[in-house]
């Protein structure tokens, strides 16, 4: 099992990045995934979680309206749509499988990739 992150880098708050998390080992259309954030000196935190079950999308308050996670079951890939970015969403991003039940946090959280760095400053 194995999830790869990319996408990540320098942006001017306003902006935007779409984060990729290419998946080998199994088939994301059975399972759940999502996207996790570490921000410097912050707890690791759920933002944007699909559940298998229904295919709905868990985000957190602070992402809502802004961020859109999707998936693409051919690619074996999830991917973030980031948008209107603030330097509060500087932090390492990571894609995670989610286990049963559903629940878009760390410790609902299976298999981990590397993260990918974003840095949203001017």
């Amino acid at each position: 099992v194995q999830l790869q992150a990319s996408g990540g880098g320098l942006v001017q708050p306003g902006g935007s990045l779409r984060l990729s998390c290419v998946v080998s080992g199994f088939t994301i259309s059975g399972y759940s995934i999502g996207w996790f954030r570490q921000a410097p000196g912050k707890e690791r935190e759920g933002i944007a979680c699909v559940s298998s079950a229904d295919g709905s999308t868990y985000y957190t308050n602070s992402v809502k309206g802004r961020f859109t996670a999707s998936k693409d079951d051919a690619k074996n890939t999830l991917y973030l749509e980031m948008n209107s970015l603030k330097p509060e969403d500087t932090a390492v991003y990571y894609c995670a499988t989610i286990g049963y039940p559903f629940r878009c946090t760390v410790a609902g959280a299976g298999s981990w990739g590397q993260g990918t760095l974003v840095t949203v400053s001017s």
